[in-house]
């Protein structure tokens, strides 16, 4: 007797994720969807679309869309049971020709980014997970309450969409604004968190660059380097720091224009794959956005850091020093309080805020250990005990 037929394993398409969360995300099962969010053609767009209405994702296609049959947790549950293991090296049994296109870097990868740093998305964590560390960071009351409000709006929003309710699209993009050293990296990693527990982003990872990452140095060349960078990050966030050095050097700087020019377009073209953070001195982002008719309007939400207080400096110190298994005694936690309370009071755009903490804390190691190294075998207390002495020769001129 012959056996059935089976059809061929091929290795599945590696933006298969990406296309169930572009489609949930958007209601909307359509190729034309898929082509412009996603760097594929239309037919494995079309493809994809098949593959999704195989494992019920979408049902089958009335005229050129396919209609989306889950929504919410109940999407989120079926994309990672379902979905997920097709997308990261399960082959599937299928008739359709694989992919030519290479495999999104999946989470604790480290892509190639010429222009930029990446930090690899850690494994999902849930929600409250990431938003207790957001709340777990010194300072930035204001902020918090920002960030957690727009994390609600996002959950009503995609609850709205589950129950068939108009929904108003939301911006990923975001500026944060405020002096060095006040977390905004940290909360660009953890709001990339926050887009991919709520199924906005398939991979939550993080891609650093500036304008050196993003400009080059002859003509042409500065677009291809802006797209490999947003390519590198999409399903993540781009976070460009110093985002205003981009329109620094006035009407003349050609290659940053030309790079803010192709930003622009790339925002809008990968806007439901892809979150765009700016950052910089508050008014100094001020003069990048207006540096293009487009850009302004490409963000709708500001995000400002404040300068941390003495106090929270002295808390950021203490954190620091409790990892290190130090000890302060009254007299060195009196002068450590004063020397960062004057190093706030002095404070100009220079000021590195939590950097002003850590490089007290790590001079203060440095001394203490000049002061040990006259003792022929120093006893565990004295070496986790910082002494008003080691604050002393550390801050001179306090």
């Amino acid at each position: 007797m012959p056996s059935p037929p089976v059809s061929p394993v091929v290795a599945p398409d590696p933006f298969l994720l990406q296309a169930a969360r572009c489609v949930v995300g958007h209601a909307l099962g359509s190729a034309e969807l898929l082509e412009r969010n996603l760097p594929i053609d239309l037919a494995q767009a079309t493809r994809l679309l098949q593959q999704l209405q195989q494992v019920g994702i979408v049902g089958p296609p009335d005229g050129d869309t396919y209609p989306v049959l889950v929504h919410g947790m109940e999407a989120a549950r079926m994309i990672d049971a379902v979905v997920k293991p097709r997308s990261t090296g399960n082959p599937v049994p299928t008739t359709n020709v694989p992919s030519p296109w290479p495999a999104p870097v999946s989470p604790g990868a480290s892509p190639s980014t010429p222009a930029g740093g990446v930090v690899a998305a850690t494994p999902a964590r849930s929600l409250d997970a990431i938003m207790a560390d957001l709340d777990a960071m010194i300072g930035l009351t204001q902020l918090k309450g920002e960030v957690r409000s727009l994390t609600n709006l996002l959950k009503v929003r995609a609850l709205r969409v589950s129950a068939g309710l108009p929904s108003s699209p939301v911006s990923l993009h975001a500026v944060f604004s405020g002096n060095p050293g006040t977390g905004k990296t940290t909360v660009a990693r953890l709001l990339a968190e926050i887009y991919r527990a709520l199924g906005l982003l398939a991979s939550g990872h993080l891609v650093e660059t500036d304008r050196s990452g993003l400009v080059a140095g002859y003509a042409g060349q500065t677009a291809i380097k802006v797209h490999d960078v947003v390519d590198s990050a999409v399903g993540g966030v781009l976070f460009i720091d110093e985002a205003y050095a981009l329109s620094g050097e006035g009407p003349g700087d050609d290659y940053g224009h030309e790079a803010i020019d192709t930003l622009v377009k790339l925002m809008e073209d990968k806007r439901d794959v892809l979150a765009v953070v700016v950052a910089g001195y508050e008014d100094r982002m001020t003069d990048f956005l207006n540096a293009n008719p487009g850009l302004e309007s490409r963000f709708n939400r500001f995000l400002h850091f404040a300068d941390y207080s003495p106090a929270e400096l002295c808390a950021i110190f203490a954190t620091l020093a409790a990892k290190g298994q130090y000890a302060l005694t009254p007299e060195a936690t009196a002068a450590v309080q004063a020397a960062l309370t004057a190093e706030y009071n002095a404070r100009d755009e220079r000021f590195g805020n939590a950097r002003e903490a850590r490089n007290l804390y790590e001079r203060l190691v440095e001394r203490q250990a000049d002061r040990l190294a006259s003792i022929g075998t120093p006893t565990r207390a004295q070496l986790c005990t910082i002494e008003k002495a080691d604050v002393d020769a550390a801050t001179p001129s306090a």
